[in-house]
């Protein structure tokens, strides 16, 4: 059961037992306003790549969050927050399903939920909530690119390609520019218009969804027609925010002393060259402005329910689908399952719920359950332990096969990787040697194209 949904059945365990049962608005039939008062309002703000760690000390000094902060003082926040799968598909299905990665299958950020798939929302919608989604859903199969596609079938191959652009922080307007990412504000307003209409109008409660954008990087058009997403941008308005004073440069392992996935991370993703610690500094702060935009557009939904008078029967919750790396462990992005790109916020306000709770159970995208662990001695993640405490690496193994069999997965994934590719590299016929050239990683590819083709024959040709 999807944390989410887990906590919304809490909130609506009593209302859902209410003698009078209604339908969805959206199907024209209305419940009772006596209905409407027994059942909270809901509504979800997801952001892309928030670092969870920002909403609670000592990260939140870093940054100015006012409204995340204001949902933290008349609210709960949960401490130890973490995403299923640190990218955003496979994380968003994650949530939205309420069901683990191994069950749904997704993959990649192709590879997902069906169509048709019945969600959190949907069951509300059947108990008479009149619902509604605004901004970037992404949890169903047949989204992103082809690029993201086949760098995620050939992981298993042997060779390293750059995929993205190096990361960069980049100024644009000026110090009353407010509205940088632009997408992100128009489903912003419409989500608080929606509001204002809905409480002026129903007579049932709503569920409301608004998903951002923000503060994911923005595309890097020196890439090319494939490129990525390795641009930190923002304005001098919102980098007023962030004390920089305050920013950290993080501890980097040598690139000779990196695990072998941390350093195909650390070349994939570009951020194996030279970055001076200024660079660092303004990657991160960037970033972290580009979280105040995000937290500000948090606060025109408060701003809406308080408006309308209904803040005080909404339960609103702030999460997003990951974190962001944020040149961490000499990487930017996600996909890894470090802190910086684990750790989700998520903060809970609403009916009944205590203010100023801070809860450290530890609870994740799908599931709420307690934790006894706590690796506050390396808070830098530099150190594997793994080799120095066998008995505890055992019993987490054994756990965790009680659960899934993942060596069955992980073989389940290889082979549905080669089969993707060789379908994908089918339906091309000849086409395919200058489709696969030209892909995000075409910069490096076009340097030695024989050689590259040649492992993937190596990796086809390969047993599992």
């Amino acid at each position: 059961m999807a944390c989410t949904l887990f906590i919304l059945l809490l909130i609506l365990d009593s209302t859902l037992q209410a003698p009078t049962r209604c339908q969805n608005e959206n199907t024209g039939t209305s419940p009772t306003n006596a209905t409407r008062r027994h059942r909270p309002n809901i509504v979800i703000v997801m952001t892309d790549s928030f670092d969870g760690r920002l909403t609670f000390g000592p990260g939140n000094l870093t940054v100015q969050l006012p409204f995340t902060n204001y949902m933290r003082e008349h609210g709960a926040v949960f401490l130890n927050s973490y995403t299923n799968s640190p990218i955003c598909c496979p994380s968003r299905a994650a949530m939205w399903s309420g069901k683990f990665v191994h069950l749904t299958e997704s993959w990649n950020n192709y590879k997902c939920l069906d169509e048709n798939y019945t969600t959190w929302m949907d069951l509300l919608q059947r108990d008479g909530y009149y619902t509604q989604k605004l901004g970037k859903v992404d949890y169903k199969s047949g989204d992103h690119s082809l690029s993201n596609r086949v760098e995620a079938w050939t992981r298993d191959v042997d060779f390293l390609l750059r995929q993205e652009g190096r990361p960069v922080a980049n100024l644009t307007g000026d110090a009353s520019t407010v509205k940088v990412m632009e997408e992100d504000w128009n489903e912003t307003d419409s989500a608080a218009r929606w509001i204002r209409s809905a409480a002026a109008t129903l007579s049932q409660p709503f569920a409301l969804y608004l998903g951002l954008n923000l503060p994911h990087p923005y595309p890097t058009p020196a890439m090319g027609e494939n490129k990525g997403a390795s641009t930190f941008q923002t304005s001098p308005y919102w980098l007023k925010k962030v004390s920089r004073q305050l920013i950290t440069v993080p501890k980097w392992l040598p690139l000779k002393e990196m695990h072998q996935v941390d350093y195909y991370s650390t070349y994939t993703k570009n951020c194996s060259w030279h970055f001076t610690q200024e660079e660092i500094k303004d990657i991160r702060a960037f970033y972290y402005a580009m979280c105040a935009e995000a937290d500000a557009m948090l606060g025109e939904i408060l701003s809406a329910l308080r408006d309308d008078k209904v803040l005080g029967d909404t339960f609103v919750i702030f999460t997003s689908d990951h974190g962001e790396l944020a040149m961490e462990h000499r990487q930017f992005y996600k996909m890894s399952m470090y802190e910086g790109s684990s750790h989700v916020p998520f903060l809970l306000m609403g009916p009944k719920v205590e203010a100023k709770q801070q809860i450290a159970h530890l609870i994740s995208l799908v599931d709420v359950y307690p934790t006894v662990l706590d690796l506050s001695a390396d808070q830098e993640e530099l150190h594997n332990v793994a080799a120095k405490l066998p008995s505890i690496t055992a019993s987490l193994d054994k756990l965790l096969r009680s659960v899934v069999n993942y060596p069955a997965v992980s073989k389940a994934v290889h082979q549905y990787n080669k089969q993707q590719f060789i379908s994908w590299k089918s339906s091309l016929g000849n086409n395919y040697t200058d489709v696969i050239a030209n892909l995000r990683w075409h910069t490096d590819w076009q340097k030695d194209p024989k050689n590259y083709e040649n492992a993937i024959k190596k990796w086809l040709q390969g047993d599992l």
